[in-house]
C-alpha cells in the first residue's frame, strides 16, 4: 500500500541553480572583475599590436637572419645588419642553467616549509620565501656583481679544473668573470620564490592519506618523496618551472650588471666570459641607438616576448590540468 501510494507521487521538476548577481554589490564586484581581466587581455593584446607595428618592417626586411644571424651592425646605413642569434641562444643558455640551479633547491624548500617544519617555522621560510621574490632585480644585480660573482666565478675554475675535459665546462680564455653560469646563479636565484611557491602549493594539495598509508607500510620519508608525492605532484612542478622558464628568459638588469655580452656564439660553454641575452642587449644598447636601431631593438624585444607569452600560457595550462578538482 506504501510502496503503491509512493510510486504514485509525482516527481518535482528540477530546479535551475542561477549565480546572476542580485545586489548591487554583487553587480559592482562582478562588473569590476570582469572589467580588469579585459583589461589585462588588452593590455598584452596592446604591447603586441605596438611591438608588431614598430618592428614588422625590419623583420620583413631582415627575414630569417634576424632570428639565426649571428652579424649587429648600425655603422654602414646601407648595410644595415640586425640579427640576433646569439643574443637568442644565450637567454635559453643562461634561462635552463638557471633552472637546473633552481628547481631541486625549489623543491626542496617546498617539502620543508610542506612536510617538515612545524607551524611557525613554516609560516617564516614562507614570509622569506615571498620576500625573496619581492627584491628588486637590480638590488639581486648589484649584490650578485659585488658577492655572487667572485664566489660563483670560483666554483666555474673548480669545475674547468676537474671537468674542464667536458664541452660544457671547457674554457679557452682563463677568464670565468661574467659567464653564463655566473648568470644562471643570478637568475637561479630569482626564479626560487617562484617554483616554490607552485611546488608548495601542489604539495599542500595532495591527499594525505596516500602519504600516511605509505609511511605506514614502512616506507622511509625519502622512499615516499620519489615514489609517492613527486610523481603525483609532477604536473604542477612542471608548470610552475615553467613560469620560472619565462621569468628567467626575460630578466633584464641582474644580468646585464654580471654577463659579458658577446655577439660570438657561445654554445655551451657555461663557465666561458661571452654570453648572450636579449633581455640586458636592448638595455644596453637602447640609450645610443639610432632610429633605425631602435626597430631593431623593438623587433628583438618582439621575439622575447612572444617566447616568453608562449611559456607562460603553456606552464598555466599545464598548473590548471595538475588541481584536484579540475580532473
Amino acid at each position: 500500500m506504501s510502496v503503491a501510494s509512493e510510486s504514485t507521487k509525482s516527481v518535482p521538476a528540477k530546479r535551475k541553480l542561477l549565480v546572476k548577481p542580485h545586489l548591487i554589490q554583487d553587480k559592482i564586484f562582478f562588473g569590476i572583475a570582469r572589467a580588469a581581466a579585459v583589461g589585462a587581455a588588452a593590455i598584452v593584446f596592446l604591447i603586441l599590436a605596438y611591438l608588431l607595428y614598430m618592428s614588422g618592417d625590419l623583420i620583413v626586411a631582415q627575414g630569417p637572419a634576424f632570428i639565426f644571424g649571428d652579424q649587429w651592425s648600425a655603422a654602414d646605413p646601407e648595410h644595415l645588419m640586425f640579427q640576433i642569434g646569439p643574443m637568442l641562444w644565450g637567454s635559453l643558455l643562461i634561462a635552463v642553467n638557471g633552472i637546473l640551479l633552481a628547481v631541486p633547491m625549489a623543491i626542496a624548500a617546498a617539502y620543508f616549509i610542506e612536510f617538515l617544519a612545524n607551524g611557525r617555522v613554516a609560516k617564516i621560510a614562507t614570509t622569506v620565501v615571498d620576500l625573496l621574490a619581492a627584491i628588486p632585480s637590480i638590488v639581486i644585480g648589484l649584490w650578485g656583481l659585488g658577492v655572487l660573482t667572485p664566489v660563483a666565478s670560483h666554483w666555474a675554475t673548480l669545475l674547468h679544473q676537474y671537468l674542464g675535459f667536458l664541452p660544457v665546462f671547457a674554457n679557452d680564455s682563463g677568464s670565468f668573470v661574467g659567464s653564463p653560469f655566473v648568470a644562471g646563479w643570478i637568475v637561479a636565484v630569482m626564479i626560487v620564490p617562484i617554483i616554490t611557491s607552485v611546488t608548495r602549493e601542489i604539495f599542500s594539495q595532495l591527499d594525505k592519506d596516500v602519504i600516511n598509508a605509505a609511511t605506514a607500510l614502512g616506507s622511509s620519508r625519502s622512499t615516499t618523496f620519489f615514489q609517492v608525492i613527486l610523481p603525483t605532484s609532477s604536473g604542477g612542478i612542471t608548470g610552475g618551472v615553467l613560469l620560472g622558464l619565462g621569468r628567467a628568459l626575460g630578466e633584464t638588469v641582474a644580468i646585464y650588471f654580471v654577463l659579458n655580452l658577446s655577439f660570438q656564439i657561445n654554445w655551451v660553454d657555461v663557465v666561458e666570459s661571452r654570453g648572450g641575452s636579449i633581455a640586458s642587449m636592448i638595455v644596453a644598447f637602447f640609450g645610443a641607438a639610432s632610429p633605425v636601431e631602435v626597430k631593431a631593438l623593438m623587433a628583438a624585444g618582439l621575439v622575447l616576448f612572444i617566447i616568453t607569452l608562449l611559456i607562460n600560457w603553456l606552464a598555466a595550462v599545464i598548473v590548471a590540468k595538475a588541481q584536484p578538482w579540475r580532473k
